[in-house]
């Protein structure tokens, strides 16, 4: 069972070239579910029956110790259908076992968007003149004016700055994007570049990573969220503020202003402009709302 998988998660990340995280997310899946066919006194995968698949399905949902949510049993149900159909190809089975098990409705979630305002507050409270604040204020910015995934921004070297116009994101596997850079991320990174930045290079060994931490190291995707979480504290902001939140206020803010959903999707790098679209429903509710709120007759 274990050769079985570790030939899946080869085959990903050779074959098929996905991200380390993406394959981690694979790895833990796989091992929660061949644990709990271990459990069941399975110990191969030609033993594994559809039955089998939708009970480890419901048994994620309903277990005593931290039940899933419906949208983590739908990840953990993609991982195992793509590793049964990788061995019904691989001839290790004679059926795709997975293949009919559907994984539970997903309720409509919409992202969650802060105001122009609160991005301004969230920014203003990174304003300063110490080297900290010059790096979390030019990390800040990026991420509002690129739309970045918060893996794509820690992961930017020196090097992915170009001319202070563009940055060159690393998305999902391995997809490369050059996304524009508007005025005010241009002065953040010119202040931190010029002022913090070669002070924090020489508190650690040589690194070519853009954004860097108190000890000369790359900021990791942790630090990110820590840097955000003080942000809003110190702004004020009684709501939760993550990297994804600027992440969904870039996009919502582009289309309320009038791009055209197949750019933001260039600039977001989504694959597909059906996952892009969702932000038009937000900006729909939102002129909704404004509508219901301010019409004298649409009460």
């Amino acid at each position: 069972m274990q050769r079985a998988v570790q030939n899946y998660l080869r085959h990903v990340t050779v074959e098929r070239g996905l991200s380390t995280n993406t394959v981690a997310a694979y790895r833990r899946d796989l091992a929660l579910y061949t644990l709990w066919l271990a459990g069941e006194g399975i110990d191969d995968p030609s033993g594994v029956t559809g039955n089998h698949v939708g009970a480890f399905v419901q048994h994620l949902g309903t277990r005593e110790v931290e039940p899933l949510k419906a949208s983590s049993i739908a990840r953990v149900l993609s991982s195992v259908r793509g590793w049964h159909r990788f061995l019904l190809e691989e001839g290790q089975t004679e059926t795709d076992v997975a293949h009919e098990t559907k994984p539970p409705k997903l309720g409509s979630r919409l992202p969650k968007a802060i105001s122009i305002e609160q991005v301004e507050a969230l920014l203003n409270a990174t304003r300063g003149d110490e080297v900290q604040q010059l790096r979390d204020c030019a990390l800040l910015e990026l991420l509002y004016a690129t739309g970045a995934r918060v893996s794509e921004a820690v992961n930017l070297n020196v090097d992915d700055v170009i001319d202070q116009e563009v940055v060159r994101l690393l998305g999902k596997g391995g997809k490369q994007r050059i996304v524009p850079v508007g005025s005010f991320a241009r002065a953040a990174l010119d202040a931190y570049l010029v002022r913090a930045r070669p002070l924090l290079s020489l508190r650690g060994t040589a690194t070519p990573a853009l954004f860097l931490g108190l000890r000369g190291q790359r900021v990791s995707r942790q630090n990110a969220w820590l840097i955000i979480r003080a942000a809003a504290a110190r702004a004020g902001l009684d709501i939760e503020v993550s990297p994804h939140t600027l992440r969904h206020s870039f996009a919502t803010h582009l289309l309320a202003g009038g791009a055209d959903v197949r750019v933001v999707q260039e600039l977001l790098g989504h694959s597909s402009v059906a996952t892009t679209q969702i932000y038009t429903l937000v900006t729909a509710d939102t002129l909704r709302d404004m509508y219901t709120s301010a019409h004298p007759r649409a009460r």
